[in-house]
C-alpha cells in the first residue's frame, strides 16, 4: 500500500513521541508498505520567530509569510525539523531521504489567491512529479518532504503542510493519507468525537464555526485528498501512533475517518 502520514505538533517537538512516530512508520516500510511522511513544524517556526523579534500572524489557520518569515521557513523547516525526523527514522532502522517540494521540483506552487488579505509567501500545491517519492521507494527508502515548495517565479512558498500532505498522496496515487495530531479527532458541538466524517459535512461544520483555526485547513485537506483519488483519510492522535498499522489496515477505529460520501 501505499501511504502517506503528515506530522506535526507534538509529534515534532516530543522527543519520546517523535522516537514512537518513528519506530511505527519504520514497521510500516518494514510491512512492505511504501510510506512518504509530509510534515510541519509550525511551533518550531513560530519559536525561531520569536527569538528573531518577529511576530506570528495566522488568518484561517494559515501563516502570513512575508520574505523574512519565508526565509526563516526554509532554515527551519527544510533544515532543523527535516533533519532531526530523517535522524529519528534512522534511529528506528530506517533509511530516509529529507526534502522539500523545491527538491528535484516534485512539487510546484502558485500564490494561494488573495481574499481580502495578501498572505505573502503563501502557496497552494499546482503540480507534483511523484518519480523522485518513487525513486527514493526504489532505493528502500523513506521519503520525508518539507512543507515548502517553488513557484513558477523561481520564489519559495510556504505550504501549509496538511494541504502539501493532501497533495503528496493525489499525486502519488496513495491509498491512504493519515494525518498524526496533537487532538483525539474532530468534535461536535457537543464536544463528542465524531468517529466518521462526510466531506459534504464539512462546510456546515466550519459555517457552525464547530470547526475552525488550525482544523479549518486540515478538513479542506481532506476534502481535497478525497476529491483527488485517495480511498481513505484518518485524522489520528499521534499520542496512539502503535495503532497506525490496525488504522491503515481498517482493523481499528481510532480518531476520525473522513470519508467522501
Amino acid at each position: 500500500m501505499k501511504l502517506v502520514v503528515k506530522l506535526g505538533g507534538a509529534a515534532l517537538e516530543d522527543a519520546d513521541l517523535l522516537a514512537r512516530c518513528a519506530q511505527a512508520l519504520a514497521a510500516l516500510a518494514a510491512a512492505g508498505h511504501r510510506v512518504a511522511v509530509v510534515h510541519g513544524g509550525g511551533a518550531a517556526l513560530t519559536r525561531t520567530l520569536e527569538q528573531l523579534g518577529k511576530p506570528s500572524e495566522f488568518v484561517n489557520g494559515l501563516r502570513v509569510t512575508d520574505a523574512e518569515t519565508r526565509d526563516v521557513a526554509l532554515m527551519v523547516l527544510a533544515g532543523g525539523v527535516n533533519k532531526r525526523l530523517v535522524a529519528a527514522l534512522a534511529r528506528a532502522g530506517q533509511l530516509a531521504v529529507g526534502l522539500t517540494g523545491g527538491d528535484g521540483l516534485a512539487f510546484r506552487a502558485r500564490k494561494v489567491p488573495m481574499n481580502g488579505r495578501d498572505l505573502g509567501f503563501v502557496g497552494e500545491i499546482c503540480s507534483a512529479d511523484p518519480r523522485w517519492l518513487e525513486a527514493i521507494w526504489a532505493e528502500g527508502a523513506l521519503p520525508v518532504v518539507a512543507s515548502l515548495a517553488l513557484g513558477l517565479d523561481g520564489e519559495y512558498y510556504n505550504i501549509n503542510a496538511d494541504q502539501m500532505a493532501a497533495a503528496c498522496a493525489v499525486a502519488c496515487a496513495a491509498e491512504a493519507l493519515v494525518f498524526l495530531t496533537d487532538v483525539p479527532g474532530v468534535w461536535d458541538s457537543d464536544k463528542a468525537l465524531i468517529e466518521r466524517l462526510r466531506a459534504a459535512e464539512i462546510e456546515a461544520l466550519a459555517e457552525r464555526e464547530v470547526i475552525r483555526g488550525g482544523m479549518l485547513p486540515k478538513l479542506d485537506a481532506c476534502r481535497r485528498a478525497l476529491a483527488g483519488g485517495v480511498e481513505r483519510v484518518h485524522i489520528v492522535p499521534a499520542e496512539e501512533v502503535e495503532a497506525l498499522p490496525q488504522v491503515v489496515a481498517a482493523e481499528a477505529r481510532i480518531g476520525t475517518e473522513v470519508v467522501a460520501a
